[in-house]
């Protein structure tokens, strides 16, 4: 009862009949409250959307998949440290985290949403050490901008050991599946000795089971032998031997013999085998093979061992009502008082016999054959796992580039993939999120379109296409956009924000905030949709609550560089220009290459006119015009700046930094002594003192430092 029950429950999941997996699960616990079995419950809640009854029949319990499927369900209800303690319990720190590779990968994302970046970038790298096709680990890597190159992450060395690992599994089940035919054959051969009547329903199975030759019946035994057929409950009629003279013989049937009639109480002799029959299985058979069985196959001499399908047929015709003609031949049973000993001989003659009469066939030696087809198993695998390491490096190398915004780059990359490949709905959506972050909105669109007239149930990336819509000023067809999504998955955060930004683009920004906090009530852990609810409070000029929204998309994706801007720009209406500049700084440093710092520059040019004498809007425009690579406009602000404030020594700093850049090295010493005599910070000293020493070094051995000299 309890494994037909388990077979039910998996066969409702499989079909997707969760409601009915739950009902049979529940009584499968009632009668077997196993934990094994309270796992498959928890399983089926999971599956039906109830994480709050997994969680409560999986607390406290110790096994490994029940501590998976308990850290599971606190994830989904946001029960982040509970779900941690289940992976990790604090009192055990040596005990292995559950279910490998997608354990590994768990505790990552809840490291990530509570702001241990570097606990959830290492746990996502031991997720990917011990399984490389976890694809949503290297994706994660990328979105915390710590993904190693694609080509280390998928390489050769990878394939091949994704070769070996899938190799050796292989082997272990096909050796466990040796054993248990082992195991199967000894217990039969035990059942033989015990039960002759066993060994006629094996035959009887045997013959009408046969893999290759689902025509063949029990009538082929009568086609061995040359002889006519007049077995009527069979389903197929017996060839006669002229229909069969070009089909070699099954060799399964070649140690049996057809059943005799046995009313008369006779035993069975042996067949005779006329003469075309004998051609026929030489045509087939090498005359080796031949003589070693023909002892026991084609012998006629009346002082041979009485043969074993005597014994067969005589207890199958006692059991059965069949009316069977009688073939000629002599012979006399003796197997009366040696039944062990016969069924013992019939089993192993019989292999013997079959196996020397296929050994030579075509040629070739079943183990060469057996060899060779491993071998060609093999290099299928290792062909279809370098293909697909191949794929999987130009995917993640082109979605590395574009979480690090470097979108030239990305699009480069994206365009080498084939063809079937390119033109999927993924694929498409991510050119035309690069396109957005080059601000170029028409390529953006026209791929963000083709990627929803292909895939139009394909819902991630559709709340960017939604602002590529908005920019573009395209009402109708964003309100077409929204309506569609809304119709596809009313419960999808993207549908929302594509309805909020709708009204976003007709001023109503009250309803549009309304959208968007839908679209958060729906998943908090959207940081675009934190953030489209900071701009519209923002534009609302409730400051207070657009800081904590922004914060809010902070912490879900802390390199999520519009939240860091909009704190700049609320800062910056607020005239806190240290604040300001940080939070530009900041989102400048994410993405160096976002039109965000065209918008910031114009609003520090009206935070100047509104104060000429404040320093720290200068020193933010320099800094902007500093990433935009405008190296001449930077220095004439700086030298502006210096009229105003000429003690300050990171605006020296600056300067020399800038003129390394252009090149002049002497100029470029001279600033950072000038900063350095003007005794800066202590933390500012060691970054000016570095920057100096490597002023005489080309740009690409200075790559590492990079993010020291920004805080200059």
């Amino acid at each position: 009862m309890e494994t037909l029950m388990v077979d039910r429950v998996h066969g409702s999941l499989r079909l997707f009949m969760h409601r009915n997996a739950v009902f049979l699960c529940e009584r499968l616990c009632a009668q077997f409250p196993a934990e094994t079995n309270v796992q498959l419950l928890a399983t089926c809640y999971l599956h039906n959307n109830q994480p709050y009854a997994a969680y409560h029949i999986l607390k406290g319990k110790k096994l490994p998949e029940s501590r998976y499927l308990f850290a599971m369900s606190c994830f989904r209800m946001n029960l982040l440290r509970e779900a941690e303690e289940a992976l990790c319990p604090v009192n055990e720190p040596n005990i292995e985290v559950p279910s490998g590779a997608t354990g590994h990968y768990l505790l990552g994302v809840i490291y990530r949403y509570t702001g241990r970046v570097e606990a959830a970038a290492e746990q996502f790298v031991q997720a990917l050490t011990l399984d490389p096709l976890l694809w949503a680990a290297y994706e994660e890597l990328c979105i915390l901008g710590v993904a190693e190159d694609a080509n280390e992450c998928f390489s050769e060395a990878t394939a091949l050991r994704l070769q070996q690992e899938l190799t050796s599994t292989s082997n272990v089940e096909k050796s466990n599946f040796v054993n248990e035919n082992r195991f199967l054959s000894s217990n039969v051969s035990a059942s033989f000795g015990d039960s002759p009547k066993q060994i006629k329903q094996l035959h009887a199975n045997t013959t009408a089971e046969v893999s290759g030759y689902p025509h063949v019946k029990s009538t082929a035994l009568h086609m061995q032998n040359g002889a006519p057929s007049n077995l009527s409950q069979f389903d197929t009629p017996s060839p006669t031997s002229t229909q069969a003279s070009g089909i070699a013989p099954p060799p399964l049937f070649r140690n049996m013999h057809a059943y005799q009639n046995t009313a008369g109480g006779n035993a069975p002799s042996k067949p005779k085998v006329n003469a075309p029959n004998l051609t026929l299985r030489r045509k087939y058979i090498d005359e080796a093979g031949l003589k070693k069985v023909s002892g026991r196959l084609f012998n006629q001499s009346s002082d041979s061992v009485p043969r074993r399908s005597a014994r067969l047929s005589r207890d199958t015709t006692i059991n059965s009502n069949s009316n069977i003609s009688q073939f000629g031949g002599n012979g006399t049973d003796h197997s009366s008082g040696n039944r062990y000993h016969v069924v013992d001989e019939m089993w192993t003659d019989n292999v013997t016999s079959t196996s020397s009469s296929t050994s030579i066939v075509d040629g070739r030696y079943p183990e060469q054959e057996k060899s060779e087809r491993v071998l060609s198993q093999d290099s299928k695998l290792a062909i279809g796992i370098r293909e697909l390491m191949a794929l999987l490096r130009t995917l993640g190398e082109g979605y590395r580039l574009s979480c690090l915004f470097k979108c030239q780059e990305a699009l480069e990359v994206y365009r080498k993939l084939p063809e079937a490949q390119f033109n999927t709905g993924w694929v498409l959506c991510q050119v035309g999120k690069t396109y957005f972050e080059l601000v170029n909105y028409l390529e953006a669109d026209h791929f963000f379109e083709l990627a929803h007239r292909l895939s139009p149930c394909t819902l991630e990336g559709m709340d960017i296409y939604s602002t590529v819509l908005y920019h573009l000023n395209e009402e109708m067809r964003l309100s077409y956009l929204a309506q569609d999504l809304v119709s596809i998955d009313r419960l999808s955060p993207q549908a929302w924000c594509a309805v909020g930004n709708c009204f976003a683009l007709r001023k109503d920004h009250e309803t549009a905030l309304k959208n968007f906090q839908r679209a958060v009530q729906l998943d908090s852990r959207v940081a675009y949709a934190h953030t489209l609810c900071g701009h519209e409070y923002s534009a609302l000029e409730d400051y207070e609550n657009s800081i904590k929204l922004y914060r809010s998309a902070l912490q879900v994706d802390e390199r999520h560089y519009n939240a860091w801007y909009g704190l700049g720009v609320v800062y910056l209406r607020q005239e806190k220009f240290e604040f300001a500049e940080h939070h530009f700084r900041r989102a400048f440093q994410i993405n160096p290459c976002s039109s965000r710092n065209e918008e910031a520059l114009e609003m520090m040019e009206k935070a100047i006119f509104a104060d000429k004498k404040n320093p720290l809007p200068k020193y933010q425009k320099a800094l902007i015009l500093l990433g935009l690579q405008k190296y001449p406009d930077a220095l004439d602000e700086l030298e502006r700046l210096k009229e105003i404030a000429p003690h300050e020594s990171s605006m020296y700093a600056l300067m020399g930094k800038i003129y390394k850049q252009l090149n002049i090295l002497d100029k470029a010493v001279f600033c950072f002594g000038i900063a350095l005599d003007l005794k800066p910070p202590a933390a500012d000293v060691a970054i000016i003192k570095s920057a100096m020493e490597k002023v005489h070094l080309p740009d690409e051995l200075m790559d590492d430092d990079d993010d020291d000299d920004d805080e200059i």
